[in-house]
């Protein structure tokens, strides 16, 4: 009996988006059980794919996840063949590689020293990228699963002004300014019970993160209002000060009194006039500004660059690589633009004007490691152009913690403020239990006690 398959049928379409690129016309999955096989029929853009492979043995979580596996790898090697190229990271369409890579050793798969031949042959990854899961994985110091270990993260939905390529629920200051105190009255209101829930579970906070949006839009006196509030024995304290613009001395002098150790200042280009295509408010001379008051308080920087901005050349994109290394900061990551719905980019993908993404931003990535600097985080989007990937970069040892337990699901976190999702992570469970808070401001306001509540529940046991 034929049934249409609704077991995998995300991940599929996600491997022939990948292929195909966004839009999606027809698409018909079937699936059908012959003895110990499993028969699958795909019917997408007129064309018809065909296979079978022999169903796994084992417990039912185990089973489903290699059914999977298999019932993409065999798909993605329908459609190289079909089409006659390969993708970077083959039949995998998840957001992690790195987790699937340790995930591979735990369950005795592999071991780390084959790791690249594992990923290659079981998702058809290319040299290149199991190579880079491998140095990665390598690089992951620090994670430590121990339930009583959380994370403090703090969500700031506001910017200077939108830019083009993003997606995130952020509002421009402009229109929510007279919010913002309100916003900070919840905020702290959040942040006080989230203290004595701490207390109450005997929680130890690792690291802490302000992010957004852009933090950094808030004057001198409204940051010290908030990081007043967040007095945790830390070992790790950043701020992310996106936006160079928003950077002064006295917003530095702040962060510095409350300890914090770490800000991002994300240029993302160096090219005055892809700033101006983007939407960004910013000049070269703001991140050079903002980099040198920086590093002169002591600060380490975190510093963002994306591929594949409009009208960019490869030329333009490797200057600006070599202008963030010039300035030779302490973590560097290489983003691939992802044109995501919601986005004032998204439907626009003719004006990204090369081709060979993969090329240029595994030149990117070689040359950073070259520099000096290691991987040690990665995390791949939706509609990421080439269906490649984001990574992160330090030097000198200096990892930013935060982003390895966030992007590795490895560490609770208690997050606050609106659009934040908070994350209880059960290790010896393998398990992780989510909630998030509104996303807007104005009903993150009005439904404040709802989302304290919440959170007390997800942490009550």
């Amino acid at each position: 009996m034929i049934k249409t398959n609704t077991e995998f049928e995300k991940e599929m379409t996600d491997l022939l988006l990948m292929f195909y690129g966004h839009q999606i016309e027809e698409d018909v999955f079937h699936v059908e059980n012959i003895e110990d096989k499993l028969y699958e029929k795909i019917q997408f853009k007129g064309k018809i794919f065909e296979f079978s492979f022999d169903l796994p043995k084992g417990d039912e979580l185990r089973k489903k996840s290699l059914r999977k596996r298999r019932a993409l790898f065999s798909l993605y090697s329908a459609l190289e063949q079909t089409e006659n190229r390969s993708l970077p990271w083959g039949s995998f369409t998840g957001i992690r590689p790195t987790a699937l890579a340790r995930s591979a050793i735990e369950n005795g798969e592999t071991k780390e020293h084959l790791m690249t031949e594992f990923l290659q042959k079981e998702y058809a990854f290319s040299n290149e990228k199991a190579l880079l899961v491998a140095k990665t994985i390598k690089n992951q110091r620090g994670i430590i699963k121990n339930d009583n270990l959380i994370d403090f993260y703090v969500n700031i939905p506001i910017c200077p002004s939108r830019c083009h390529y993003c997606s995130f629920i952020s509002n421009e200051f402009e229109q929510v300014k007279n919010l913002v105190e309100p916003y900070l009255d919840c905020l702290i209101k959040e942040i006080r019970q989230m203290r004595e829930l701490i207390a109450e579970r005997s929680l130890i906070v690792r690291n802490v993160y302000v992010g957004g949006g852009t933090p950094s839009v808030l004057d001198e006196n409204q940051l010290d209002r908030l990081l007043n509030e967040l007095k945790f024995s830390a070992t790790e304290f950043t701020v992310e000060c996106g936006r160079p613009e928003t950077i002064t001395e006295e917003k530095l002098d702040v962060l510095v009194k409350h300890h914090v150790d770490r800000i991002c200042i994300n240029p993302q280009t160096f090219s005055t006039a892809t700033l101006k295509r983007i939407g960004r408010k910013h000049t070269v001379a703001d991140v050079l500004n903002a980099y040198t008051i920086a590093i002169e308080r002591g600060l380490k920087v975190n510093m963002d660059m994306i591929v594949g901005l409009p009208g960019e050349s490869p030329q333009t994109i490797k200057k600006s690589l070599q202008s963030v290394l010039d300035l030779f900061p302490n973590n560097i990551t290489i983003h691939t633009l992802s044109l995501k719905r919601g986005s004032l980019l998204f439907g626009n993908f003719k004006q990204i004007e090369f081709k060979d993404f993969n090329k240029l931003l595994s030149f990117c990535e070689n040359k950073l490691m070259n520099s000096g600097y290691k991987p040690y985080y990665i995390y791949r989007q939706k509609y990421q152009i080439g269906a490649l990937e984001n990574v992160g970069f330090f030097r000198d040892n200096d990892i930013c913690q935060f982003n390895i337990d966030s992007m590795e699901d490895t560490s609770s976190v208690i997050a606050v403020g609106a659009g934040a999702i908070t994350k209880r992570v059960f290790n010896y469970e393998n398990k992780i239990e989510r909630h998030a808070n509104v996303k807007f401001i104005k009903d993150y306001i009005e439904r404040i006690d709802e989302m304290i509540e919440k959170k007390k529940i997800l942490f009550k046991n």
